[in-house]
């Protein structure tokens, strides 16, 4: 589903010396995979996800996505792209303040052209699949942290992805919302969604499948996960 090439980004910046972010990195990801990225400050593992989730675009290198080659698209059709095959889950939920969740799960869909808005019922259904429909005409601003990402995660399933990625998704949670947030990514991945996290805690990346570390914008290892932990909803199992 996903392959880069030689991927590199460098950003520059008036009279300062160019940053490489990345440094000819090569990574195939199958469909159906649950792949975490790890890797120190400043190792290029934000960059990587901007790129392979059309948020950013490579320097030099070659990126195919679902067998199209996609780095040179344009803003438009790349905007496209995100809106139907990918859906994104992030450390600071970036839910609307004082909005309902109902609304707040249905706003990709406003940027969705040509294809038919789920019903209210349909909505209940992806909340309802994180265990949230009970909440959802409360109010984003009355949610504790694990249900804000309980519905981020509903937000990110609406428009029926490819692929999922979540950014530091368990970073703003206390242990228990975190392997609750972990259980659910597992379940999706059961279900048969390709999911890539990218974090720094080697709970939520030890319940992946598939680790790959960066460092100074370097892939330096790629290792599948042997002793993988299995999220329960109040705790791990091995």
């Amino acid at each position: 589903m996903i392959n880069l090439s030689k991927i590199s980004k460098i950003y520059s910046s008036g009279e300062s010396e160019p940053t490489v972010a990345l440094d000819g990195i090569d990574l195939d990801v199958a469909e159906g995979e649950f792949l975490a990225i790890m890797g120190p400050s400043g190792s290029g593992k934000s960059t990587l996800m901007h790129i392979i989730g059309l948020l950013d675009k490579p320097t030099s290198g070659s990126y195919k996505f679902d067998g199209h080659r996609v780095n040179y698209e344009n803003d438009d059709h790349l905007a496209d792209l995100r809106n139907e095959k990918i859906g994104f889950i992030f450390q600071a939920f970036n839910l609307l303040p004082r909005t309902t969740v109902l609304d707040n799960v249905n706003l990709p869909l406003q940027y969705t052209r040509g294809r038919a808005i789920p019903s209210p019922e349909k909505i209940k259904e992806a909340l309802d699949s994180v265990g949230m429909g009970h909440r959802i005409n409360h109010f984003s601003n009355q949610l504790s942290g694990g249900e804000k990402q309980r519905v981020a995660i509903a937000r990110a399933l609406i428009n029926n992805p490819k692929v999922i990625f979540a950014d530091e998704p368990t970073g703003n949670l206390d242990s228990k919302s975190g392997q609750q947030i972990m259980a659910i990514l597992q379940k999706l991945n059961n279900e048969g969604r390709t999911i890539i996290l990218v974090t720094h805690e080697t709970f939520a990346a030890e319940s992946a499948k598939r680790i790959i570390r960066l460092k100074d914008g370097h892939l330096v290892s790629d290792d599948k996960v042997t002793n993988r932990r299995i999220a329960e909803k109040d705790g791990y199992e091995k």
